[in-house]
């Protein structure tokens, strides 16, 4: 059964959740896998700059950033 999914970009600072799927293609897609948002991975959303963009998130033990617009492909379930 598939759960609720949200985009990454939409989860809120200081919760954590889980990799779902991943709504890009090419190059993109690629970056994003070496990256580590691979399926079923956690991802906590550490802190966003002053002005919402980007945002850094917590995943494999290092802190990545992304703008909005990556995190907005990377569908994920919020966990409880």
């Amino acid at each position: 059964m598939k759960g609720i999914y949200i985009p990454l970009n939409r989860v809120k600072t200081g919760q954590t959740c889980i990799v779902q799927e991943l709504n890009a293609t090419g190059p993109e897609r690629r970056r994003m896998l070496d990256l580590g948002f691979i399926k079923d991975t956690e991802v906590k959303v550490m802190r966003r700059s002053p002005l919402g963009d980007p945002t850094a998130y917590f995943i494999r033990n290092t802190i990545i950033a992304l703008r909005k617009e990556e995190a907005s492909k990377i569908l994920v379930k919020v966990n409880s």
